[in-house]
């Protein structure tokens, strides 16, 4: 897991008012068990892009923590 994804969503998290996450496991949803709304899910695409050039969400609905360091590392 790339080690600053922790860092990322816990920036939007705290933006939100939000306890930070102490890790974080691939099997993690984004809306239901990190609390991402609509536009949080638009600030992470937008953090991820910048940080790693890739839009996560290029190819439709990204649901898990999973499924994001898949596509940072090219294999979704």
């Amino acid at each position: 897991m790339p080690p600053d994804l922790l860092d990322i969503i816990n920036d939007i998290r705290s933006d939100a008012g939000r306890k930070p996450m102490e890790a974080l496991s691939p099997e993690m949803r984004l809306r239901e068990d990190l609390g991402f709304d609509s536009l949080e899910l638009a600030v992470l695409t937008a953090n991820l892009e910048a940080q790693y050039g890739v839009d996560v969400f290029t190819d439709g609905i990204v649901a898990t923590v999973g499924e994001v360091v898949a596509k940072l590392e090219g294999k979704g």
